[in-house]
């Protein structure tokens, strides 16, 4: 029997840590290191910030890998100098430019460009193959990353960042009923005629239904637990859990080769409410919905807040995600209409599997409300 080749878009298989082959690119995106430039700018009036006095400010230890890994990657995108040993931090020419009022838009968004895009060569071979086309399916991308001498290992992290940052900096734009990439002087001339909100630091397809999980296939260490409004069969809510459950988080987890659990598919004998407990406490990494505010979705955010684990949060635009936990990350989907959803489906993904990634990387630097403020809260459990 011939032996089956590796599909090259399952490389990464689980994101479990990496080999010492080194990552072209940052680890993180372009938005997250800007959020953090832009602190510095905001304690130091851009000026260099004693790194201790920094952390202090945002609430975060400065020994901890996640501020370690922010510090590097702020670096590798041009923002910053100084490694995560350096006493002070100081932030380069062009970011200072970008935080500037005296910088006109057209300029912030070239410099914005360059650093997130043109900066790093594996972003810059990628954009130099698809500018002024319509988006191309991620296995075309993983193509062309490759020929850029992409390990294969960061294929497909390499084409989700790289998607990630085209929409930070505004070169990935639906037109015309599709997603298309940019010429930087159309972006640019679109950049100028809009304000851009400055960065911040957190402190109609098919449906799949999903298989139900039994005790046997429970595998916490390759799952995604998704905490989202469900709802009656039939019902909005449960359309509206169900299409973004298939059509979107669905294809985001498998990308990193994990399975998404909702509640109502476990299939387990037992007190509902205590198992979906065990699913928040074990699970490798929550991916919770935040759209229509429903009570139950927030009440177990929390549970998973206080277990200072990895959470990535979405939400339907204009569901505005309240104040205890408005300063998260948070991913935004336009579901408003069909024509408005499906062309940003796989951004959306990208998006998603993004953020997954950076949190599986940092496992231990969870940010949330409760990790920030009580730092040495802590709970333990015996199985």
């Amino acid at each position: 029997m011939a032996a089956t080749k590796p599909d090259p878009s399952k490389s990464e298989a689980q994101p479990k840590r990496r080999s010492r082959e080194n990552r072209p690119f940052p680890s993180c995106s372009f938005a997250e290191a800007e959020a953090f430039a832009k602190a510095i700018y905001d304690v130091g009036s851009g000026q260099p910030v004693r790194r201790l006095t920094l952390f202090n400010e945002l609430g975060k230890s400065p020994e901890s890998s996640a501020s370690r890994e922010i510090i590097t990657n702020a670096g590798k995108y041009g923002l910053t100098k100084g490694g995560y040993q350096a006493e002070a931090l100081e932030l380069t020419a062009d970011a200072i430019a970008i935080f500037s009022e005296a910088t006109n838009a057209r300029e912030r968004a070239r410099i914005r460009i360059r650093l997130a895009i043109d900066s790093i060569p594996a972003f810059r071979a990628l954009y130099e193959k698809t500018r002024g086309l319509k988006r191309p399916a991620n296995s075309v991308l993983i193509d062309a990353a490759r020929e850029a001498e992409v390990p294969d290992v960061f294929l497909s992290e390499a084409v989700d960042r790289f998607i990630v940052n085209l929409e930070n900096v505004g070169l990935i734009q639906t037109l015309s009923g599709a997603e298309r990439i940019l010429e930087i002087d159309h972006a640019v001339d679109q950049f100028a005629s809009r304000t851009v909100a400055a960065p911040s630091l957190p402190t109609g397809q098919a449906v799949s239904q999903g298989s139900l999980i039994t005790a046997e296939k429970a595998n916490f260490e390759t799952m995604c637990f998704y905490i989202t409004p469900i709802g009656d069969e039939g019902s909005p809510i449960r359309e509206h859990a169900d299409l973004f459950l298939g059509s979107i988080v669905e294809p985001a987890v498998d990308s990193l080769g994990l399975t998404v659990v909702r509640a109502d598919k476990i299939d387990r004998p037992g007190t509902i409410t205590k198992q979906v407990f065990e699913y928040i406490r074990k699970a490798r990494i929550v991916v919770a919905d935040l759209s229509m505010h429903n009570p139950n979705v927030f009440y177990e955010l929390a549970v998973r807040h206080m277990l200072k684990k990895p959470v990535v949060q979405i939400s339907q635009i204009g569901d505005k995600p309240p104040f205890d936990i408005s300063q998260m990350r948070t991913i935004f989907i336009d579901n408003s209409s069909i024509y408005k959803l499906v062309p940003k489906l796989e951004t959306y993904r990208s998006e998603i599997a993004n953020q997954i990634r950076s949190a599986l990387e940092n496992p231990d630097g969870s940010d949330n409300p409760i990790a920030v403020y009580y730092p040495d809260i802590s709970i333990t459990s015996v199985d």
